[in-house]
């Protein structure tokens, strides 16, 4: 396997394709990355000599922001606007769907599982 951003990429995927498997690099962002290395896109990844593989770290480490660093920016923004009291800064607060999508129904994946609340009944009335 060869790691790159530290990322073991996988050896029998195509070199486009492997590449998306690091975060921060998505099918765009690896084909210019492989044009700027000069290296063939329908590689496999285990054809690639220990040069190449080299190029491709080189050009991600100047060209991409990728994995950590991307990571801790989209944290810090995330921070930001909770900090600054937006109203997207308190969906994330909230846990709740930042982007506008409904929230009576289908929001499970951002509250998720469902609560179940019973209904109690009122002690017997005394007479």
């Amino acid at each position: 396997m060869a790691r790159i951003a530290g990322v073991d990429i996988p050896r029998e995927k195509r070199v486009e394709v492997a590449l998306t498997y690091i975060f921060g690099v998505g099918p765009r962002t690896a084909q210019r990355v492989l044009t700027i290395a000069n290296i063939d896109p329908n590689l496999r990844v285990k054809n690639l000599n220990d040069e190449q593989v080299g190029r491709l770290r080189d050009v991600i480490d100047k060209e991409a922001k990728v994995e950590g660093e991307l990571r801790r920016e989209i944290a810090l923004n995330i921070k930001r606007l909770m900090e600054i009291g937006t109203y997207r800064g308190l969906r994330h607060r909230r846990g709740l769907p930042v982007r506008g999508q409904r929230t009576r129904t289908n929001a499970r994946t951002r509250r998720g599982p469902r609560k179940t609340v019973g209904v109690r009944k009122k002690a017997a009335e005394k007479r």
